[in-house]
């Protein structure tokens, strides 16, 4: 009896050790639960399967590799980084200043490589009250002619719905195809500081959005309900923007903080 109490004693004082040691290192500490990197879900990396399905990763989680300014051969400096496994999208507050005191000049991040037909996901969160986006279809010799400082290109609005400081409509919402399809009911956003997982799929003339597992926006480019949505845009004046196009994905330079991780890119024949 004497040995299986020492037993029980080993067994209980280990069990305290690991309850207590949660937040240390291998560990990590939410609110209702205690989770090991064993348990946390993988980022930036790719399964077995995933690769077999042609899965590409666009972000290897410590670099910026693959990606640069519009324009320019490298990153817009102190305006982007990698942080916690994320491409962080530094705040206006804390980019560099000039000598006259205003911010360096940013501007928004580009693939090197373009696509034609996919399927992109990627995992996001937002400042409180931030604002940013993930284009795609995006030439961007025709951002730069056309005078644009970001790129001109569909959108996946990313916002903070509840936060932001202005008035919101819905097509201009998380999840919308910026100003020109605003997401169904179907939406769930989750608060500022988690992630949102989305996904874009872009085929032929087919687009979709889906925002935490539910699909929030279909579109169908060659149809009258959205030529008529196009004309009524603010990109109605640039010619062939609504055109499927082999073309660039970008992260959006708006000025607010926010983080991208866990992008990656199937190409769909």
């Amino acid at each position: 009896m004497k040995k299986n109490l020492s037993v029980l004693s080993t067994v209980f004082i280990l069990a305290s050790a690991l309850l207590a040691g949660c937040g240390q290192t291998g560990t990590k500490k939410t609110e209702s639960k205690c989770e090991t990197k064993a348990t946390a879900p993988m980022v930036n990396t790719l399964s077995a399967q995933e690769k077999a399905d042609g899965w590409e990763l666009l972000f290897d989680g410590k670099t910026l590799n693959g990606w640069r300014g519009i324009g320019i051969k490298g990153v817009p400096k102190g305006h982007w980084d990698v942080v916690d496994g994320c491409i962080h999208k530094i705040g206006k507050k804390d980019v560099p200043r000039q000598a006259d005191g205003q911010p360096v000049k940013g501007g928004d991040l580009i693939t090197d490589t373009t696509f034609n037909n996919f399927i992109l996901y990627f995992e996001w969160k937002i400042s409180k009250g931030g604002n940013s986006g993930v284009k795609y279809n995006v030439i961007e010799e025709v951002s730069i002619k056309n005078g644009w400082t970001g790129a001109l290109g569909y959108e996946y609005q990313v916002i903070d719905d509840i936060n932001f400081p202005g008035e919101l409509t819905p097509k201009h919402q998380a999840a919308a195809l910026y100003d020109m399809i605003a997401p169904n009911k179907e939406k769930v956003l989750k608060p500022v500081g988690e992630f949102n997982t989305s996904k874009i799929v872009f085929i032929g003339d087919h687009g979709e959005h889906w925002l935490n597992g539910k699909k929030v926006v279909e579109y169908d480019i060659n149809t009258p309900e959205f030529r008529e949505l196009f004309k009524k845009s603010k990109y109605h004046e640039h010619k062939d923007f609504a055109k499927h196009k082999i073309a660039s994905i970008v992260l959006q330079d708006h000025g607010d903080e926010c983080w991208f991780r866990n992008i990656k890119i199937k190409r769909v024949n």
